[in-house]
């Protein structure tokens, strides 16, 4: 048993009174009917946050959660239920109910959980991070307050989080599978507001770091400070920003956070459950070209300390790193239990949720484009007018056609291979299956976000992480501004 396993066991066991013999009889009840899968998942969550604005801490919470969810899976049909009174009675309730719910019927079969194989140590902490006294969080945001300000006079209002999460899990499942975890998770958010001289313009600038680490590196100043600076840099530089005209043309997508467009356009698409039930723009095309040669993209739930990343996923398998595409040709799908088990696949560590209220289902964790072996100098001076995209903001995406629309928070005329004035109103608007194919040219300076990313689905929303090299995208509709 890994020392995840033991230390979420034991905490559970001294904070509710669960041992093994109580999860066995949790599941027997669930498979008193016929099922093909049953599973229960126990967490208990602390979460803490500090807000300032107006050069005041404003705000302060802390939220404590916990619960248990009962999954029973018959065919294609789930039962679920959850309680937030974790007990060996409520324990037992959840999982009649789940069971009731699947309607299975048949002869009852017996289980018991035993210890998984050692999962990944991808984010060992000296302390959770819940646990840093409060005092220096609000110290930390005062410094912001004061640096933000003093860089540069436009500077009207700073706002700033301190948000700490400690997580523990624990997934038992009816194939004797007993997996815990330990998640510590922290953010750090700075958003500007600058206006010009004469007061009739302002602007916004955001930034943000964070991953699953010891709180202390966002107390480091080349973190907190960096933030500070970018988060100053983007509302000033907007103010001086001019409007966008549209049109088609060539993008120049920067490294890092413009990755998000791959995780909506391209990542929601390859999740298993829509290609099981073939709502997906990529259903049926395994093994078919859906980009440019040299375009690879991965799903990579093991890098150490990501925002993404997890040890084992929400149903206890261990995450891993998926190739989706390589070189262009679709090689995989990202997959939870009950849809690898449908789609005769195998489960790529991709089942994740919300919360011990929600049912699992695929989910992307850190998911990033390969570098190539250009110079992204190169690649900018190969454009001579179009748009360059630093960073985006909010976007739109239908799963089933692949169409999107994304909005860039940072943009640049190309001007002869040279960036040009900062533009405002950017937007990009393409096709997920198509635009990848329109991918020209690849930066070898991959680089992965500053730990910001979460992602909603069906309601639900998880941490994620994203990455991308530069790269040029040849004839892609742009939206632009007027006025």
């Amino acid at each position: 048993m890994s020392s995840e396993d033991r230390d979420a066991l034991r905490f559970l066991h001294d904070r509710f009174g669960l041992d093994d013999r109580s999860l066995t009889r949790a599941l027997d009840t669930t498979l008193e009917r016929q099922v093909d899968y049953a599973d229960l998942f126990f967490e208990y969550t602390t979460q803490d946050s500090v807000t300032l604005e107006e050069g005041l801490v404003k705000s302060g919470d802390r939220h404590v959660s916990q619960g248990v969810g009962v999954r029973a899976q018959v065919g294609e049909r789930q039962g679920y239920a959850h309680s937030d009174q974790v007990t060996v009675e409520s324990l037992q309730l959840a999982a009649s109910t789940a069971r009731a719910i699947s309607q299975a019927s048949g002869t009852p079969r017996a289980v018991a959980v035993r210890a998984g194989a050692p999962a990944h140590d991808l984010y060992p902490v000296s302390c959770a991070p819940t646990d840093v006294p409060v005092d220096r969080k609000v110290a930390l945001l005062g410094e912001i307050d004061r640096l933000a300000r003093r860089l540069d006079p436009r500077v009207k209002q700073v706002m700033a989080s301190v948000v700490s999460e400690h997580r523990t899990v624990l997934m038992a499942g009816s194939d004797g599978t007993l997996v815990g975890d330990i998640r510590p998770l922290v953010r750090l958010n700075v958003q500007v507001i600058a206006s010009d001289r004469a007061g009739t313009r302002r602007e916004i600038g955001y930034q943000g770091s964070g991953g699953r680490f010891d709180l202390d590196r966002l107390f480091e100043p080349d973190t907190w400070e960096f933030v500070v600076r970018e988060a100053v840099r983007l509302a000033t530089l907007n103010l001086e920003a001019e409007p966008c005209p549209a049109g088609t043309m060539n993008v120049v997508l920067g490294p890092g956070w413009p990755g998000i467009l791959l995780h909506e356009a391209i990542g929601h698409g390859l999740e298993g459950d829509f290609n099981r039930k073939q709502t997906s723009a990529f259903s049926g095309r395994l093994g078919e070209r859906v980009a440019a040669d040299g375009v690879t993209v991965i799903d990579d739930g093991t890098l150490k300390a990501r925002r993404g990343s997890l040890n084992v996923d929400d149903e206890g398998t261990a995450t891993q790193r998926t190739v989706l595409i390589e070189n262009g040709i679709l090689c995989g799908y990202l997959q939870d239990r009950i849809n690898a088990r449908l789609m005769g696949m195998s489960p790529t560590g991709n089942g994740r949720r919300e919360s011990y209220a929600h049912l699992p289902m695929p989910r992307m964790t850190n998911t990033f484009m390969l570098a190539g072996e250009e110079e992204p100098e190169d690649i900018l001076r190969s454009v001579k007018n179009g748009i360059y995209a630093a960073s985006f903001g909010g976007g739109q995406v239908d799963i089933t056609s692949g169409k999107f629309v994304f909005s860039a928070n940072e943009a640049y005329r190309i001007e002869d291979g040279r960036l040009g004035a900062p533009l405002r109103g950017a937007t990009l608007i393409g096709n997920g299956p198509d635009v990848l194919t329109r991918v020209t040219r690849i930066g070898n300076d991959l680089a992965l976000d500053r730990g910001v990313g979460t992602c909603g689905k069906d309601g639900q929303s998880v941490p994620v992480g994203v990455g991308l090299p530069t790269i040029r995208i040849d004839d892609l509709t742009v939206g632009g501004t007027q006025g």
